[in-house]
């Protein structure tokens, strides 16, 4: 994938004066909602502009197509999560991760549950190959914050293998979570199964860490 079509799909610009600040921010509150009611492939940026009440000029200025829009409000979703993560990272070494991650999972189920574009933002980034690209980015960096709270919590863990874990972890957490509320229906036991796969996961992936220090592996 080339860096200028990844470049196609970033913000133009970002605002530095408060008024356009409000008009970025108007635009992708109205992408967000749109999004939501007519679904992605009904998503236009002339219907974003009309519900902004911005001339599309002026939505132009910040993004150069309804992809780039879409790119945008999933890296402010990835931003808030990562946000959310920090307030579990200091409730650490109180919790072992067993603890940690249910907790986190339930968190992330009520928002999922109670914020309907989450999953809209998250099926629209699998378009197309690049905007699956930039998704992958973004998933990327919330497993590095994952590793981050992994390390205390498996000490003897070699740094590139809690991040692989961390990686899965994450993937593994955003396709359940989607699935967990497909066609707007809440179903809690996708949430249970959830915290299933990722707890035994994270058992087999310590015991293996544990063996090979037994053993002098790396």
């Amino acid at each position: 994938m080339g860096e200028a079509e990844i470049a196609e799909l970033l913000p133009r610009r970002r605002p530095a004066q408060e008024r356009s600040r409000r008009r970025f921010d108007e635009i992708l509150r109205a992408a967000r909602a749109l999004l939501v009611e007519v679904g992605f492939e009904a998503f236009t940026a002339d219907q974003v502009a009309l519900r902004a009440g911005v001339p599309i000029g002026s939505l132009y200025q910040f993004f150069g197509n309804k992809y780039a829009i879409v790119c945008e409000l999933d890296r402010i979703d990835t931003a808030n999560i990562r946000k959310e993560l920090e307030s579990f990272a200091a409730e650490i070494p109180s919790l072992d991760w067993a603890q940690l991650l249910e907790k986190m999972l339930d968190h992330l189920a009520v928002a999922w549950r109670t914020d309907p574009s989450r999953r809209v933002v998250w099926l629209a980034m699998q378009a197309t190959p690049t905007t699956r690209v930039i998704a992958a980015q973004h998933e990327r960096e919330l497993a590095s914050d994952v590793t981050r709270l992994l390390a205390p919590l498996t000490p003897g863990s070699p740094m590139a293998d809690r991040e692989v874990v961390a990686e899965v972890l994450v993937h593994v957490s955003y396709s359940m979570l989607n699935f967990s509320i497909r066609d707007g229906q809440s179903h809690p036991q996708a949430i249970e199964e959830l915290k299933r796969l990722v707890i035994g996961y994270l058992h087999v992936a310590e015991h293996e860490a544990a063996d090979r220090r037994a053993t002098g592996g790396e």
